[in-house]
C-alpha cells in the first residue's frame, strides 16, 4: 500500500470521518494530532483506503482490488474493518484472531470515588509527563511524588474522545481510576465532547469500571489482531 502523511488524508478518508466513538476515531484523532498514517492501493482513486496510529487500524473499501502483500503494512496491529476483508486479512498474516469488544459511551454521573489517604488526583502537568501533559488530556492520582493511576483521551475525535486508563498493580481496588477517570469525563464535557470507553468482552475490571463512571453500553462488535505477514505474502512481495 502506498503510505500519506497524517495532515494529507486521501480523499477516500471521508469514509472514516463519520464523528463516532470508540475506536472509529481513530481518523480524526489522527487528522487532529498529526500522529499517524494514511494508507491506500494507488496514488488515483484508490479502492481501499486504511489508517494507523498506535498500533490500531481501520480498513476500509473495496477488497477485491488488494492482494495480501499489499496488507503488509497492517501486520501486527488491532484492526478493525467490515467482515468482507477477513478473508485477505487472514491470507496475508500469519495469524488473524478475532477479538470481541464492547463500546461504552458516558451516559451520567460516577459514582463517588473514596480515595485512601495521603492521595491527590489532579490533572497531569509537564513535570509529570511533557508529552502528554501537552495534550491537556490526562489526569493523574499520585502519593508522595509516585504516579499510581493515570486516564487520558487515547483516540481524540471531533465528538468523541475515547478514555484509556491502568492503575499500579499494586495500587487497584482503591478507586483510583475511576478518580482520574470521573475528572477526566469531566474535562472532555467541558470541551463540548463525550467520553467513549472500549474494552474486551473479556475484561470484567474494566467493564466493571465503565459502568461505575457512568459510561453505558453502546455496541458490541470485532475488531483482528494481525500477526506477522504470512511467508506466501513475502513471497508474493518479493518477487
Amino acid at each position: 500500500m502506498i503510505p500519506h502523511p497524517s495532515h494529507r488524508p486521501p480523499a477516500a478518508a471521508r469514509v472514516f470521518l463519520s464523528g463516532a466513538p470508540g475506536t472509529a476515531a481513530l481518523a480524526e484523532h489522527v487528522l487532529s494530532t498529526g500522529h499517524g498514517r494514511w494508507w491506500t492501493d494507488r496514488a488515483d482513486r484508490p479502492r481501499v483506503v486504511a489508517v494507523t496510529c498506535g498500533g490500531h487500524a481501520l480498513l476500509a473499501g473495496d477488497p477485491s482490488a488488494i492482494t495480501p502483500d499489499e496488507l503488509s503494512p497492517l501486520a501486527r496491529h488491532y484492526i478493525e474493518t467490515p467482515g468482507r476483508f477477513v478473508p485477505v486479512l487472514g491470507a496475508a498474516f500469519e495469524r488473524l484472531v478475532p477479538c470481541e469488544r464492547m463500546l461504552y459511551v458516558h451516559h451520567g454521573p460516577a459514582i463517588a470515588p473514596r480515595l485512601p489517604r495521603g492521595v491527590t488526583v489532579r490533572r497531569i502537568t509537564p513535570e509529570d509527563a511533557p508529552a502528554l501533559a501537552a495534550s491537556g488530556l490526562g489526569w493523574i492520582a499520585t502519593r508522595r511524588g509516585r504516579v499510581l493511576a493515570v486516564a487520558c483521551s487515547r483516540f481524540l475525535g471531533s465528538r468523541y474522545e475515547d478514555v484509556a486508563c491502568a492503575t499500579a498493580p499494586d495500587e487497584r481496588r482503591q478507586h483510583l481510576a475511576l478518580a482520574c477517570v470521573t475528572g477526566l469525563t469531566a474535562d472532555i464535557a467541558a470541551r463540548g465532547h463525550r467520553a467513549g470507553w472500549s474494552c474486551s468482552r473479556d475484561n470484567r475490571p474494566s467493564r466493571l469500571l465503565a459502568w461505575t463512571a457512568g459510561f453505558r453500553l453502546t455496541r458490541e462488535y470485532v475488531h483482528h489482531v494481525a500477526g506477522p505477514v504470512s511467508q506466501a505474502s513475502k513471497v508474493a512481495e518479493a518477487a
